[in-house]
């Protein structure tokens, strides 16, 4: 499979993480690969005629959204399948699909489902498009003209900012202090924007960081990482991985069908 990323324009940088084309132009479909959860929804827009991917056990033939997971899903692409995937941050997937996250966590729709035919007509003009760089460069327009629709939240803006300066390290009281709500209410909150409590995000943002050091410092012991990552100790350490990947930090290591 063959993947490139492209450049965000400026309007969007605060909201997406990445851009990308994914192709896979062998005769096969490509071996599975098992994803990991983290807090991100993404979308794939399929510009070809052909299937886009199995996951689990479904096939999924047009352009589809995948919201937050909350386990390893098994994906499997389709030979000659074309797509952009869009990955959003955190909580910033609400300003251009506005459904509570919380209702569609763990699940897989049809573009269809959210955009409607506004969908259709976006895999149309992808289709007609002459190269990759302006498939991309429509999207990102269609993309810029949904931000006058939805909305921000400035409260769970400061919220995931503050995790991510302190590495996962803040703890939820802060979080409640910090914005002046319940934690109740800040709860509400997350799960709309989100798709899971404050709890919930800054354990899958630990998990997230310690899969960086795995990456990023291979010469580091598992017990470093977990140590670097912000763990108490090595039961929920290796509660964590068998909770997300379903393997222990060792086995992931030693995998080579994981994406991470």
């Amino acid at each position: 499979m063959r993947i490139k990323s492209y450049d965000i324009i400026p309007d969007l940088q605060l909201y997406i993480k990445l851009i990308c084309t994914m192709e896979c132009e062998n005769d096969v479909d490509t071996s599975c690969i098992r994803v990991l959860p983290d807090a991100c929804v993404e979308l794939f827009l399929n510009y070809t005629s052909t299937p886009v991917a199995i996951i689990g056990d479904e096939l999924h033939e047009r352009s589809i959204v995948t919201f937050r997971m909350s386990r390893p899903t098994d994906i499997q692409m389709r030979k000659g399948t074309g797509v952009i995937a869009i990955c959003f941050y955190p909580g910033m997937a609400y300003k251009f699909i506005q459904a509570p996250m919380h209702v569609l966590s763990d699940t897989t729709t049809s573009l269809t489902n959210i955009w409607g035919c506004i969908a259709a007509e976006i895999e149309d003009e992808m289709a007609g498009s002459s190269n990759n760089e302006v498939r991309v460069s429509l999207v990102q327009k269609h993309l810029f003209k949904e931000l006058a629709n939805g909305k921000d939240d400035l409260q769970i803006a400061h919220c995931i900012k503050q995790v991510g300066v302190s590495r996962g390290g803040i703890s939820v009281g802060k979080l409640v202090c910090d914005t002046g709500l319940s934690q109740r209410h800040l709860s509400r909150k997350f799960q709309e924007y989100v798709g899971l409590s404050p709890k919930e995000y800054l354990r899958v943002s630990r998990f997230i960081l310690s899969l960086g050091h795995l990456k990023r410092y291979p010469v580091f012991s598992l017990t470093e990482v977990a140590y670097k990552s912000g763990y108490y100790d090595q039961a929920h350490f290796i509660r964590d991985y068998k909770d997300y990947t379903g393997y222990t930090p060792g086995q992931l290591v030693r995998a080579r069908h994981i994406l991470y």
